[in-house]
This record gives structure tokens, sequence and C-alpha cells, in this order.
């Protein structure tokens, strides 16, 4: 059996789909008693956060391994297989492992060197082990990954490197400011007593807010969490907690608020911010009046702009309606002929040149609308054209390289609401983005910030603790492989001694019982001796990449029955899951 691994997180795929595939609870559950239900895979275990998907299990065949476990995947989570495959990545073996130990280290989290993910790993063992879908392997791998996880926060300054989703979202908020100076004196809003949620509610009143009132759907979670924020001593924070129909009225009171509930809809909409908005100065909220999904696509900030000099001239071979209105276009310049054919180039130039200003013929620019955007210098555009003319010459294609196109901001109020949305899916309606005296920081736009975040040294450190883990894990695994085969091996050579005493038992029935005693001795030692150099031995050689092969030489070569090494690998099974299933270490 092998590792295999099928998944989906911020690094392969958009916030957009992750958000659509995300697992509930009881989605998890069922995904993985399927798991372990289909032929391929034997045990499984699923990580699920709000920016990973990953499916875990041992399986017999590596490409029935990955068909299945993709299929139940995109079954599990309602996002089409045919969709779904182009984001999905596949880990197989050690290179599973390597991905694992990495994850649960914070490399491979979106904000790197985070904690948080070990708590998480925790909770996806636990779940496992009460399904009875963790075996050996999962609980060997889990277990092993919170101690690789723990070792490098305790042996390297990742933790340097990186912070939790709320501490890292809280500053995206705070843009720029000291998040204690941004944070002190607000009214701050909690969604959610879950993990999350109370990390967030913890870290708010560490960070100086002078209230923090906690929402949610069971009243007494929230009223639990409230208490023992207003208990903590390392705070003098006033907690409080509400039923989830107040959020509403106590929007209008908050600076900020967190969300990170399980809900599979909004929590907050974006009438229901605009009105909090409205509720706190009395005025109405800019970019509040059309919230539909078309509209939540048009961000605010990016302001119509007027058209470009381009129109209808003749003979132009340009397709003018697709580029009217781009910013910055010139159709004599670079971005016009990006991708354009051999012919369609010296078609191209034929036309510019016809049009030029100081060449005879109609000066292009004076049909520009009034505050258009005026075309490049045509001098400079000719030299532009001429050097990818040489190029098209050598790769009879213009490269696709478009210059990055001028962005028109509108100035937007200072906030008067902050917003953190921790939730996959989203529990704020992104179209919130679009109203003034709003700042919101979601799962999307933290994604966008940490891509830029620069990475500690230390990171190359536990890089090298990852890959010292991964080694000694395989040979752990490759030695315990051939564990059940040296009992099996031992057990046969005792009933061989037990079966050559008993015949001469029946041969010299006159032996008394001390020589009796020392024979057995006897051939006991020189058994144990035959059998200790070859057995220390094999395992040594297993342990090492492609060992698994002297495991079967070894039933070969004495003609060892398998369903006795099963029946030996099963006995152990049992027992070790017995113990590991009391809980995660």
């Amino acid at each position: 059996m092998s590792l295999l691994v099928v998944g989906l997180s911020h690094r392969s795929a958009p916030v957009s789909v992750l958000e659509r595939a995300a697992l509930s609870t009881d989605a998890q559950v069922k995904l993985l008693q399927d798991t372990v239900a289909a032929e391929p895979a034997t045990e499984a275990a699923v990580l699920a956060t709000c920016n990973r998907i990953e499916l875990y299990a041992d399986v017999d065949k590596f490409h029935a391994g990955v068909a299945e476990l993709s299929t139940l995947l995109a079954l599990h989570s309602g996002v089409g297989l045919e969709e779904l495959t182009p984001y999905l990545y596949v880990h197989y073996e050690d290179r599973a492992v390597h991905h694992f130990f990495s994850v649960a280290c914070g490399l491979d989290s979106m904000v790197v060197g985070e904690g948080q993910i070990l708590g998480q790993i925790k909770d996806s063992l636990a779940k496992a082990q009460e399904l009875h879908s963790a075996g050996r392997l999962m609980n060997d791998l889990f277990q092993q990954s919170l101690r690789v996880g723990k070792r490098a926060h305790s042996e390297t300054g990742i933790d340097r490197a990186g912070q939790s989703l709320v501490t890292f979202g809280m500053e995206q908020l705070a843009a720029g400011t000291e998040v204690q100076t941004w944070a002190k004196g607000k009214k701050a809003l909690v969604i959610g007593a879950g993990s999350m949620s109370s990390l967030a509610a913890a870290t708010l009143a560490r960070a100086g807010v002078a209230e923090v009132v906690v929402a949610n759907r069971t009243l007494d979670r929230a009223e639990r969490l409230a208490q023992i924020l207003t208990e903590s001593a390392e705070t003098d924070v006033t907690a409080r907690a509400v039923p989830m129909e107040s959020v509403p009225f106590e929007l209008t009171r908050a600076d900020v608020a967190v969300s990170c509930t399980g809900a599979t809809g909004l929590v907050l909409t974006a009438d229901v911010v605009a009105r909090a908005v409205t509720g706190r100065t009395g005025e109405p909220v800019a970019g509040a009046e059309d919230t539909s999904p078309a509209a939540v696509r048009t961000d605010v900030r990016t302001a119509p702009l007027p058209p470009t000099s381009v129109g209808t001239e003749e003979n132009c071979p340009l397709d003018l309606p697709a580029v009217q209105g781009t910013a910055g276009f010139s159709v004599l310049g670079e971005a016009a002929v990006a991708g354009m054919a051999a012919a369609e180039l010296e078609q191209h130039a034929a036309w510019v040149d016809n049009g030029a200003p100081d060449t005879p013929g109609r000066d292009r620019r004076t049909s520009a609308a009034p505050g258009a955007v005026i075309a490049l210098d045509p001098a400079e555009d000719a030299e532009a054209i001429a050097a990818l003319a040489a190029t098209v010459a050598l790769v009879g294609r213009i490269p696709e390289r478009r210059r990055p196109e001028p962005v028109a901001e509108i100035p937007r109020p200072a906030p008067a609401l902050f917003l953190l949305d921790l939730a996959m899916p989203r529990d704020i309606d992104a179209a919130v983005h679009r109203l003034a005296g709003v700042r919101l920081v979601d799962i999307e736009s933290l994604a966008d910030a940490a891509a830029d975040a620069p990475m500690a040294a230390d990171v190359d450190q536990v890089r090298r603790i990852v890959s010292d883990e991964v080694a000694a894990f395989g040979a752990a695994q490759r030695a315990a492989h051939i564990t059940p085969t040296v009992i099996a091996l031992r057990t046969m050579a005792a009933d061989v001694v037990a079966g050559e005493i008993a015949r001469l038992d029946g041969r010299l029935p006159d032996l008394d019982e001390r020589q009796r005693g020392e024979i057995r001795q006897a051939v006991h030692r020189v058994v144990d001796k035959l059998l200790h150099a070859p057995t220390v031995r094999v395992k040594q050689l297993a342990a090492e990449p492609g060992g698994a092969g002297y495991a079967d030489a070894l039933r070969t070569l004495f003609d060892l029955d398998p369903e006795t090494v099963a029946s030996v690998s099963r006995a152990e099974d049992s027992t070790e899951n017995q113990a590991k299933n009391r809980g995660p270490a």
C-alpha cells in the first residue's frame, strides 16, 4: 500500500473555486466513509481548511486511486470533475509525505509559517480516528506531521516569517498603521464562536480594542467565549454575547467586524453593510445602489474610460470594436499588433503609413472624441513596429506582450467600518468592496497580499528539517513493512524447533527433564544465531529506498505463508491503532 494525496489549495485554484468546493462537516464525514469503502483505498483522512481541501489515502493502485479520489472530491464538493480537475494536484509516496510535512510547518500556508495549521491537522486526525478511517499509515503520518511542525517552530525562527491569518488580516485592515495603534479603543463584532473566531476575538482583545461583541447561532457558545475574554488576565476588554439576529444592529455600533462561520450562504449582504454604515453616518453610502452579480464584477475603483482614437477606419486590419475603450491603446503601437500574423502585420503597417501625420493621408488622431486617449508618437510607434517585424520574420508571429493598462483611481473616503472575512465559502458579500466608507479584507485579498510578503531566512532551515524528517519517515515505514515478515520467519523457526523437540522426546524417552532442557536451549540458541544476522541486516536494508523488495525475497527464500505474514500485520495494526486512536499527540 502507498500514500496518495489529491487536493486543491490557494496555490493551485482561485478563491472562487475553493469557495465553491468547500466541504461542510457532514460532507467531510461522507467523503471519508466513501473513500475507505472504495476499492483502491484502505484508510483515509481529510484536511479541509479555509484555503485547502486535501484527501489523503492509503491505496494499492496509483492510477485507480487518483481517479477514485478525484471523483469523490468532485462529488462531495459539488464542483463538477471536469471543472475541478485543472486545479487538482497529486502527490504520491515520498512526495506526498514531503508535501504534508511542508503543510504542517506552514511552508504551504497562505501566510508562511502560521501555526494554526497544526490544530487543523490534529482535528483532522481526530475525525478520521473517530470514523475508524485512520489505520497505521494515517496515524503514523499525522502524528509525525504534528511532531515535525512543532520541531520547525521550536528549532527555527519560522514564527518570525509568518503569523496567523487573523493577525495578517488585521495588518491588511490597518493598511500600514501598527495594529495596536489602529485597534486601540475600537468596538469589535466577532461573528461565529469556532476556533478561528475565538482566535480573532482573543487577538482583537490583545490588540487593544475596547469592546468585543460575539454573535453566534448557538448563543451559549457565544456566551462562553465572551466569558473567557472577560475573565482573561491578559486584557481588560469588555465582552458580551448576542444572538445572530442582533448582528445588523451591532454592525451599526462596531468599528471592526470579523466573520468566520460555517454558513453555506452569505452572513452579511452588501445591503446589510450599507444600511449599517448609513446608520452610523446618517448619509447614503456610495456604491450601494446596485449589488447585482453583474455589478459586483465592476470595481468602483475602476472608472469607465473615454473612447480611444480607434474608430472604424477603412482597411484597418484590427478588430476595432473589441479594443474600443481600452486604456492607453494606440492603433500604431505594440499592443495593437500583439499576436498578429505576418500577413496581417504587413497590412497593418501599410495602413499606418498611409495614415501617419507626416505622410500624405488623413491623421487618424483627429477623429478622436473630446477627452480621448491620444495615440503615441507615430515615429516611436514606427520603430516599435519595425522591431516587431524583425521578430515575426524569425518566429512567424508577434509574441503576446501587452503593456499594463493604467487604471483611473476614484478617491474613496476613509473607512468608517472595517470588515475581515475569514470564512470559506465567504460570509461577507464581495459587493461590499464597492461600498464607500468600508474596507473589506477577505481570503481573496489576503491571498493577493501574501503573494508579495517576504519570506524569512529561517524558511530554508525549515525546508531542511522537512527533508530530513521525510527521509526518516520513509525509512521507518519501510522497516515497519518488513517486520511482519521477520516475525513470521521467527514464528516458523520456533514451530520447527518445537516439532523437532517433540520428535526427540518420542525417540529418547529416557532423558530426564534437565537433559531435555539443555537440548531445548541448545537448539533455540542455534536457530537464533542463524537468524539474527540476516534479520537484522534485512531490516537495515529495508529502511533504504527500494528496500521493500527484501521482504518479498525473505518470503520467497523461506517459503513463508503469505496469510501468516498478513495475519501478523493485521494483529500489529490492531494493537497500534487501539493505542493511537486514544487521541493525537
